[in-house]
């Protein structure tokens, strides 16, 4: 195949984008025939094609909704581009805004975009916590450049983002000194009817945790559920019950809650995942903190 003709890649794009030849002969200012002639050559040249007709419109075969989503990326990254230069003045900060749901721990968040900070160039860092559908809509719109999440969105989506796995630890189980010393003995099966802190309903963890307590018949008091997992450990230290947290991130728990270990279990799988709207990560901000969770934090 010869090189790509990229005039002919973004005819195809606004026509996919309009739906129908004559439509976008409006938006390229150009005459409907040139445009199908100009089509009908990319066709050629790619050997096979990318539309089918259902009426007056055009339909994406499966080659054309390849193409498209091809042709998206490469459009974006030259908007990107276009505005990385034109709006950045030399010295001006790398601007670098993330989005982190709430269900992810603080001491994770951090530790996972450490990395940022310590690029060769300055980075101005934004942080928006919310939840996951909330930060999606902002992804969509390419108002953040990351999301952190513990969890990939799905398949069906509306959100046009793709998910990349960061990493994925065990499970800790934490608990204050005068609560540590009578449930550390016998763990797991300690737990049974022990004053336990989870997450909400909704979160992966939280299901997690129930499907593991239901596999050993364990049963345990809930005496808090939280969004927040910082003020879930707030009342653990407190000594209210016993909480959860990725194992990667123990020690730290240890030190900032003073709090010490009763158990721990690989049965429990924490995963965390980064979304962007582009599949291939170009943001170095977003490359440093996926390269570095893979090779150190989960390794």
């Amino acid at each position: 195949m010869a090189g790509l003709n990229y005039k002919h890649l973004r005819y195809f794009w606004v026509v996919a984008k309009e739906g129908s030849i004559a439509q976008a002969s409006q938006v390229l200012h150009l005459t409907p025939q040139t445009i199908s002639g100009q089509l009908s050559q990319f066709e050629k040249s790619l050997g096979t094609k990318l539309f089918t007709r259902s009426g007056r419109n055009l339909v994406l075969t499966e080659s054309g909704r390849t193409a498209l989503e091809y042709a998206e990326d490469i459009f974006l990254l030259g908007a990107e581009l276009e505005d990385q230069l034109s709006s950045r003045p030399a010295g001006r900060p790398l601007r670098f805004s993330v989005g982190i749901t709430d269900v992810v721990p603080k001491l994770i968040a951090h530790r996972l975009l450490e990395p940022a900070q310590q690029l060769p160039e300055p980075v101005h860092i934004i942080c928006r916590e919310g939840k996951l559908d909330n930060l999606l809509a902002d992804i969509a719109i390419h108002k953040l450049d990351m999301l952190l999440t513990d969890r990939p969105i799905s398949p069906g989506s509306n959100v046009r983002a793709f998910n990349h796995l960061l990493g994925e630890c065990g499970t800790t189980f934490f608990a204050a000194p005068k609560l540590a010393g009578h449930y550390r003995d016998n763990f797991p099966i300690s737990l049974k009817d022990a004053p336990v802190l989870l997450p909400m309903r909704e979160t992966a963890i939280r299901n997690s945790l129930n499907q593991w307590f239901d596999e050993l018949q364990l049963h345990p008091i809930v005496t808090g559920e939280f969004d927040d997992s910082a003020l879930m450990k707030a009342f653990g230290q407190a000594g209210v019950g016993v909480f959860t947290a990725p194992t990667v991130i123990e020690n730290e728990v240890i030190r900032q809650y003073k709090v010490e270990i009763i158990g721990k279990t690989e049965s429990i799988r924490e995963q965390f995942y980064a979304i962007s709207a582009e599949r291939k990560l170009k943001h170095p901000a977003v490359v440093a903190i996926r390269d570095t969770a893979r090779q150190q934090v989960f390794r």
